[in-house]
Parts: structure tokens; sequence; C-alpha cells
């Protein structure tokens, strides 16, 4: 499949851990921040004003805040014949209220020539996605980092960087435009079940073996899908707003934002049953005795578990024979939920397809008996500390199946 490169997005990125006096200015609500090499590297020499901005605050589990905005770049001492005392200069709003000392400021050149101004928290899931995404190697002091987009460092907007660049609201343009039109043409402006989404993707891609490559099948159907969806939306979307919110006095701005969080919320929804779709159909190809969704204790229901509803509700059934699988698209702070499904099970299984989840997260899954599961794809994404622990798909296969040669 055809994805593009990083390049056709960003130009180049610099980054920093805020100070106290940059996070909080004491005396206005304007923030200065003192030029650099790396700075002058990514904006050039000349003044910039009003550098067309969007401001992004990214939290571990905090909603993301964005806002529009403006920056200005320049040099304060441009008159003076031998010194330079380059400035970038930003007003105060709802992201720079969030931010303090610690917290990691990305600057991303757009290649229209406006950026984004990211903040995340320091050593948090985010800031580990956007490390891997431009290249960056771990900030040391308080001065900047540059990575220039080019070469050996515009990576392909593959599944792990698009699913970044979608947490930072871009969207880049489809290379199979047409293709995925052709797909979509016989649901014309109504969504299919997800099932029936599901289906199409994998059958839009006969090659695709997930008896040969599970990890590389899952992440491709996974892809194709959402490429379908958010090609289908748009359709949708468009002829929604063309039709306009009007009520009988003028605009219905609650029915514009009610529209808008609908798609949000199936987006998310749409997300995590493609996934077990996803994860049903490698099951079924590899052979894999399962129950999707059987309820267990307490009127938990495991995504996925082995070999079957029987074999758990059994007490002569060895409990190292049973194995459960969650399914989360995006973790966040959710992983934890699955640690009260299937009592039986001592040691927990989470498939999940974020990339770069934090330390902190990842060493305290292990204490608690939660084994990781991503596709192997996504595990260059990690900390190579990290990446010894993960398992990928093919290995949880593997696993499920020495227990199920003892079951008949």
């Amino acid at each position: 499949m055809k994805r593009g490169q990083l390049s056709d997005q960003f130009e180049g990125v610099v980054a920093k851990r805020l100070t106290e006096v940059e996070a909080r200015p004491d005396r206005s609500n304007q923030h200065e921040l003192n030029g650099s090499l790396p700075l002058r590297k990514l904006l050039g020499d000349d003044d910039r004003r009003n550098i067309s901005a969007r401001f992004i605050w990214l939290g571990e589990e905090q909603a993301a805040v964005s806002v529009d905005g403006v920056l200005s770049w320049y040099d304060a001492r441009r008159r003076h014949p031998t010194r330079t005392e380059y400035r970038l200069y930003y007003s105060s709003n709802e992201v720079t209220e969030i931010m303090a000392p610690g917290d990691i400021f990305f600057l991303a050149m757009r290649q229209d020539g406006s950026v984004l101004l990211i903040i995340v928290p320091v050593d948090s899931t985010v800031q580990n996605q956007l490390f891997w995404l431009f290249g960056l190697d771990t900030l040391s002091g308080t001065g900047f980092a540059f990575q220039e987009i080019e070469g050996s460092h515009d990576p392909e907007l593959n599944f792990a960087a698009r699913y970044i660049l979608d947490e930072l609201g871009v969207e880049p343009a489809e290379p199979e435009a047409d293709t995925l039109d052709t797909l979509i043409e016989p649901f014309g402006l109504r969504f299919p079940t997800t099932r029936i989404f599901s289906d199409l993707a994998r059958r839009s891609l006969p090659h695709i073996s997930a008896r040969d490559n599970p990890d590389d099948a899952l992440v491709a159907w996974m892809e194709r899908e959402e490429q379908l969806f958010r090609r289908l939306e748009r359709r949708i979307v468009a002829e929604k707003i063309n039709a306009g919110f009007q009520g009988p006095d003028g605009a219905d701005v609650d029915s514009f934002l009610s529209f808008s969080l609908s798609v949000q919320n199936r987006r998310k929804a749409r997300a995590g049953s493609a996934l077990e779709n996803h994860l049903e159909a490698v099951f079924q190809a590899n052979d894999i005795r399962y129950v999707r969704g059987a309820e267990t204790e307490n009127r938990n229901k495991p995504d996925f578990l082995f070999p079957d509803k029987q074999a758990y509700a059994d007490p002569a059934f060895p409990a190292d024979r049973l194995t459960m699988l969650g399914s989360k698209s995006t973790l966040k702070d959710r992983w934890r939920q699955v640690l009260s499904e299937a009592v039986r099970i001592s040691q927990k299984h989470l498939l999940t397809l974020e990339p770069g989840i934090s330390e902190n997260q990842t060493d305290e899954m292990q204490a608690k008996e939660l084994q990781l599961v991503l596709p192997e794809t996504l595990h260059t994404t990690f900390r190579p500390a990290q990446q010894t622990w993960l398992m990928n798909l093919a290995n949880f296969i593997d696993l499920v199946r020495s227990r199920q040669e003892f079951y008949q």
C-alpha cells in the first residue's frame, strides 16, 4: 500500500525541556524563548511575523487541547552591525496555561509554512511517540534539539506514524483515493456495519496471509479499514455540512456540536470493533480455538477467551491451559480494566496498536502480570529495554496453540 513520507507533512522540528521561566512567565501573558542555532536552522535568519500556528497539549489521560494562534520570530538586534539576539514570541492561550516546567516543547514546521507547537508531559507515552516519529534522541539539559525531516530521517507514513499524526490532528492525503472510492461506492452515503467493513478490508487485500504472517496481516487489515472508513466518512460529513445546520432561529449550534461529537465517537467505537474483527479472522486462519466476549465472573467479558467458555467454567480444567486476551486499539490508562477479567487466569494478555507506550506504564504492567502484545512492526517505537519484554501476535498464537494441544 502506498503511504507517503513524513517529509510530505513536515520540514523539520525542534524540541526542548521547558524551564520555569519559559513555562510560567511571571510578569505578563506573553511567552518568549531565546533563539539558538537549532531554532535558526528551523526558522531561518529572516524576521518572520504572524506565523500561523496550532498550539496543542497532549497529556497521558487528559483529552487533547488545541487552539490556533500566531508566532513571531525576530532578531531583537537586527540593526546592530555585529550582534544578534533572536527570540521566539507567542501570547498565552489555553494550551500555554496548562504547560508546566519540565514539560517537553516541540515546534514542528509544516510544508505550508505553518507550525505545530506541541506540549507534552515528560517521560509520557506521547513524548516517546513524538521522539520516534521525528527521529529525536533523548534530550539533555534544557537546550533545543533540531531534526530536519529528510533522507534517513524521513520515515514512511506507516500505521504507527499515521496513528501519531492523527493524535496531532494531521490527516495526510490518501495516495490510493481512486481505489478506495471504488471499494466504498456501493455504500453511498451510509455506513455499513463494522463487520461488513472489516470483511471488505480483508477481501481488498487478497495477497495478505494471516497464517503466514499474522502480525503484518493485522496491521494491513486495520490500516485498510481505516482508509476505507475515513474516505466514506469524508463523503458523509461533507454532505451533512453542505446541507447546513439551520434551526428556526438561524444557525443550530447544538445540532452542529452533537454531530461533531457523534463523528468522534463513531471513530473510536469502530476502531475497537474493527480490531476485534480482524483478530478473530487471524485466529480462524491459524485454527485457534476461542470464544469472543464470553461472560466470566462478575459479568466481566474478556474480548477473547481460549479455548472456550466451557473449559473456563470447568474447575477440573487446568488453569495453566487457559488464556485470555484483551484488545484495545488505544491504551491510555484503560489497560487496568483487563486485570479484573477472567479471575482463573493469573497472567493476562492485552493486545494494543498504540505505539511507544511509556516505560512507567509497561513497568507497572509487568508488576501486575499483564503481558503486552503488539504487532511486530510497532515494537521499534518502544525503548530497547522494553522491546525485550514485548510479545508479538505470532508468539501469542504459538503460546495459545501449545496450550490447546492438550484440549480435546
